[in-house]
């Protein structure tokens, strides 16, 4: 349906959409960007809906404020790969590459982001089913395959048919939390459940894990801060 802009300090666009299946009007701030959409059912009016996206205004640049401060990842940004912290940095060669405190990406400046950003996911990749293969070898159970996502809700899965799915953003953390969240999910092949066989299992294959398991409650959420223009 088009965008609107929401008057006001600050201007706030929306994005307008109608959906046969909604059955009210709805307003959703992406967790991702920032984006805002305004969603309305069949045979309600735009005016209304920018009606209640006005009442709802203070709410919107709530959510919004707390997106101010996501790192837009290019030339100069600093974010963590492996759990440290490296700048951004034009480089040269074919291949992405950490030099000291840099993280070195050669070839045309306009798509440096969205070539780290394929470096970061097939290093999450190589990470992520590394650790899967050696918790599965010693459960003694294989799985059936794995699949990086984006998921906000959680950090991995693990379907009744043994298909491992990972945030690639893991590859942020240190990697000993990576290592951890694969024992987790390689762990729900024996165990589809949070009982405390499940957990004897994790500490069986792993080892101890609380402390990585208390680092992303308290440090994880900061990992969705950085935004790359190809996500």
């Amino acid at each position: 349906m088009g965008q609107h802009i929401l008057p006001g300090n600050p201007p706030v666009e929306i994005n307008l959409k109608r959906s046969g299946r909604a059955r009210r009007i709805s307003l959703r701030v992406s967790a991702l960007d920032g984006k805002v959409t305004l969603t309305l059912p069949m045979g309600v009016s735009e005016r209304s809906g920018l009606a209640f996206a006005r009442e709802k205004a203070d709410w919107l640049r709530g959510h919004l404020a707390k997106h101010a401060g996501m790192e837009v990842i290019g030339p100069g940004s600093v974010l963590p790969v492996e759990g440290q912290m490296l700048t951004v940095a034009p480089g040269t060669g074919r291949s992405v590459r950490i030099d000291g405190d840099q993280i070195l990406v050669p070839g045309d400046p306009d798509r440096i982001t969205a070539r780290l950003l394929g470096h970061l996911k097939a290093m999450a990749r190589d990470r992520l089913a590394g650790a899967s293969d050696h918790y599965a070898a010693a459960l003694g159970r294989p799985y059936s395959r794995l699949t990086l996502r984006d998921t906000r809700s959680r950090w991995g899965s693990c379907s009744a048919q043994g298909a491992l799915s990972y945030s690639w953003r893991l590859i942020l953390a240190p990697p000993e939390v990576l290592r951890y969240v694969a024992a987790h999910e390689v762990a729900h092949l024996a165990e589809m459940n949070h009982s405390p066989a499940f957990w004897a299992q994790v500490e069986r294959i792993h080892g101890p894990y609380r402390q990585q398991r208390g680092w992303l409650r308290s440090e994880g959420a900061n990992l969705h801060g950085y935004r790359f223009e190809a996500v």
